[in-house]
């Protein structure tokens, strides 16, 4: 198979995993998550956990476009394309298959820091959470799966066991880790109820 077959496959893959995705998301309600997390912090649900497990990093491509992919849920968002200077972070968790996010320059020094390695043969860099306190309640059964819109504007499907996060100093700031995510990468500092 040539390079250019491989790239229209894997185009074409992810264009029906898309649809797939898309088609069962929006069968879902949807709900305001930062309604949500006021409600569930008012009811004593939430707690504090914050991310510890180092990340590798590299600089985005401007317009670059990253889809999340979760391993055994599929697409868990698209970004919008990538600007000068964001970065592409990607988690160090085989158990949701090393997912990727963008994350904005201007949010990226304070959540991440100084890179702790030199560049590999793709530019990735390990770097180490700051460990800022987060806000989270894990989604409940009477609550179940919903769509919303996260912060940097695209959609975004919560599931029953994920967690809810939000940043203390914006609430605004609130966006789904999935549950197993959650479980590999944050360390719980105040429990849940």
């Amino acid at each position: 198979m040539t390079v250019g077959r491989m790239a229209f496959s894997g185009v074409l893959l992810t264009g029906i995993a898309m649809f797939c995705t898309t088609a069962w998301a929006q069968s879902l309600p949807v709900k305001d998550q930062v309604e949500l997390f006021a409600a569930a912090k008012q009811g004593l649900r939430t707690g504090i956990a914050r991310k510890t497990r180092e990340v590798d990093a590299r600089p985005a491509l401007p317009g670059e476009v990253i889809v999340t992919r979760i391993k055994g849920e599929g697409i868990e968002t698209i970004s919008k394309p990538a600007a000068a200077g964001d970065w592409v972070v990607r988690n160090r968790c085989p158990e949701t298959g090393n997912e990727e996010i963008l994350v904005k320059a201007e949010k990226f020094p304070t959540r991440y820091g100084e890179p702790q390695s030199k560049p590999d043969a793709q530019g990735y860099r390990a770097f180490k959470p700051l460990g800022g306190d987060m806000g989270y309640f894990i989604v409940s059964k009477e609550i179940g799966d919903f769509t919303f819109t996260a912060p940097w504007g695209e959609a975004m499907v919560a599931r029953t066991g994920d967690a809810i996060v939000q940043v203390p100093s914006d609430p605004s700031d609130t966006y789904r880790i999935a549950a197993a995510s959650f479980a590999c990468t944050y360390e719980i500092v105040t429990p849940a109820k």
